[in-house]
């Protein structure tokens, strides 16, 4: 799925030059459920940002499902965006004008797809994130654990290969990020692959391979021994190894 060989990123800051990333090698397999630790300025911002083809490497390979990254176009890489990544931000990054539902339509918007088709498949996803009756609300008429649900419904939407989640639980209480990491697992299980970062050890205990930085450098890199699992109420999801379902989607 994810196939990085000697990456790095340099940032010029006048005459100053700063190395965020220092020859990262790593693999991340098909359904892998990944958390990506370190501490401030270890680089694991920098490396979020390059595996969702937001940036791109300074020199290295990066082949994403296939495909060279590092060799792409801008046209190409946002294309790869809206086609094979779903993206879960912190600050959940809604339209604060809009419905849950307009916001899942958007990346079919972008994509082109018709209405009747953005509507349902927008509703099946808010189903699949028992968010069913909660539609027609806006951002500031939801919780902030159901404005996580609407992230996440919204980067299902295009039915990516690979969910990248940057602090997905670091504005949520305890029980809302446990809730946010049961959906995770579950997608995970119904065949996703998730990559997540995350500062909060008792979060990358819910994952299944903890790869940390520091330095620029890939620090350490383990398989979760005892995997938590998260409790939250279980969600309308299905599918195969390699092809996930939500719904119907």
């Amino acid at each position: 799925m994810i196939s990085l060989k000697n990456l790095t990123k340099v940032y010029a800051t006048g005459d100053v030059e700063v190395r965020a990333l220092a020859g990262v090698s790593l693999e991340i397999s098909q359904g892998e459920f990944v958390s990506i630790m370190g501490p401030s300025g270890s680089g694991k911002s920098t490396m979020m940002n390059i595996l969702g083809c937001l940036d791109r490497p300074s020199t290295g390979e990066y082949f994403l499902d296939g495909l060279n990254i590092a060799e792409a176009s801008d046209n190409q890489l946002a294309e790869i965006r809206n086609q094979k990544i779903g993206f879960v931000f912190q600050s959940f990054n809604l339209l604060p004008r809009t419905t849950a539902l307009e916001n899942v339509e958007l990346p079919m918007l972008y994509r082109g797809l018709g209405a009747k088709e953005r509507r349902d498949s927008a509703l099946r996803a808010l189903n699949a994130v028992g968010l069913g009756n909660r539609v027609h609300h806006k951002p500031n008429e939801l919780s902030g654990g159901q404005q996580q649900r609407v992230a996440i419904a919204r980067a299902l939407a295009n039915k990516p290969v690979i969910i990248m989640a940057d602090e997905p639980t670091g504005n949520l209480d305890s029980k809302s990020s446990e809730e946010i990491m049961a959906i995770f697992q579950q997608l995970n299980e119904a065949g996703i692959t998730v990559a997540l970062v995350t500062h909060e050890s008792d979060i990358a205990l819910f994952s299944k391979r903890i790869v940390r930085f520091k330095d620029g450098r890939l620090d350490s890199d383990e398989t979760v021994g005892k995997r938590n699992l998260a409790q939250g109420p279980r969600l309308d999801l299905a599918g195969s190894p390699g092809q996930l379902e939500v719904a119907g989607l």
